[in-house]
């Protein structure tokens, strides 16, 4: 099993940089940011953007694959986002990987004073954000004509390091979205559905799992083609609130057939209040033996 980790991008560059080393001298297989214009809770907080931050990260590691986790179209058009992602695969040296979502309702929205759309025309629009990214990134002088994006001999060159694209982490919670998943991720993704029961919440992982086998079938593709990520701190229970909590998540994820499993760096305040020494001592005890499974 492989475990990442998320670093909110809300430290100044002399604080951040330090999680970023420790994240591979650690030996996380994976290190994330969140991607919004301004988050939830914390909107009235320090924040900073995801590409610049994960470049800066690229320029610190040289091991350790990077993360959107993630993007989504509610301030992103995919051919500008292109020539970013492009820029942070050759940054990475092909450790890049895209975490894109379909985007909710909130700050990201509002801040833009963009009309509020439904959940199915939210869905239709990620729909073709994804496809068009997965276009524009493998084909040079790229056409695309939808009812969201336009792109008319979109070039991209010189291409991402990674052939013929970078991976796609794809997050879905819904039979549309999973088919997204199915059709352009390398991995899926999911935060199970929200729950006040850390039970409830382990039985929608559950629901949402078999879901996706489903999907995966229907759409002919192996369900070994596709690695499944499962972010732990969706749960009413912080993952790195005790080694026991982490112990407890990591081996209930691996009896669901997930190959990877997310957590996020412990913060002085919620959400994802912890301590750092918890993680230390989940990185030295647990995280080897994952890793060999």
């Amino acid at each position: 099993m492989r475990v990442g980790i998320v670093i909110l991008p809300e430290d100044r560059w002399w604080a951040a940089e330090p999680k970023w080393r420790a994240a591979e001298e650690y030996g996380f297989d994976h290190a994330w940011t969140y991607d919004h214009l301004g988050w939830r809770t914390l909107v009235d907080s320090p924040w900073f953007s995801a590409v610049p931050t994960l470049g800066a990260a690229a320029m610190v590691t040289s091991r350790i694959r990077l993360g959107t986790f993630v993007a989504s179209p509610n301030f992103r058009h995919p051919v500008p986002f292109m020539r970013e992602l492009v820029t942070l695969d050759d940054l990475a040296d092909g450790r890049f990987v895209l975490g894109v979502g379909a985007g909710g309702v909130g700050y990201d929205t509002g801040v833009l004073g963009e009309p509020e759309i439904s959940t199915r025309q939210r869905t239709d629009r990620f729909a073709e954000f994804v496809e068009a990214l997965d276009g524009l990134l493998r084909i040079d002088r790229y056409d695309h004509e939808g009812d969201f994006y336009t792109a008319r001999g979109a070039r991209n060159l010189p291409g991402p390091v990674q052939r013929p694209r970078l991976p796609f982490l794809v997050a879905a919670n819904g039979p549309r979205t999973m088919r997204v998943a199915a059709g352009f991720g390398a991995g899926w993704v999911t935060t199970g559905r929200p729950a006040e029961r850390q039970d409830d919440w382990w039985d929608s992982v559950a629901e949402l799992a078999k879901t996706f086998d489903e999907v995966l079938e229907r759409a002919g593709r192996d369900r070994a083609d596709v690695h499944r990520y499962l972010s732990l701190d969706a749960a009413p229970v912080f993952s790195l609130s005790s080694t026991e909590a982490f112990a407890d998540a990591a081996g209930r994820a691996g009896e669901l057939g997930f190959t990877d499993i997310v957590v996020h760096w412990p913060r002085s305040g919620t959400p994802y209040q912890g301590r750092e020494a918890v993680l230390e001592q989940v990185v030295e005890e647990q995280l080897p033996a994952l890793q060999e499974r």
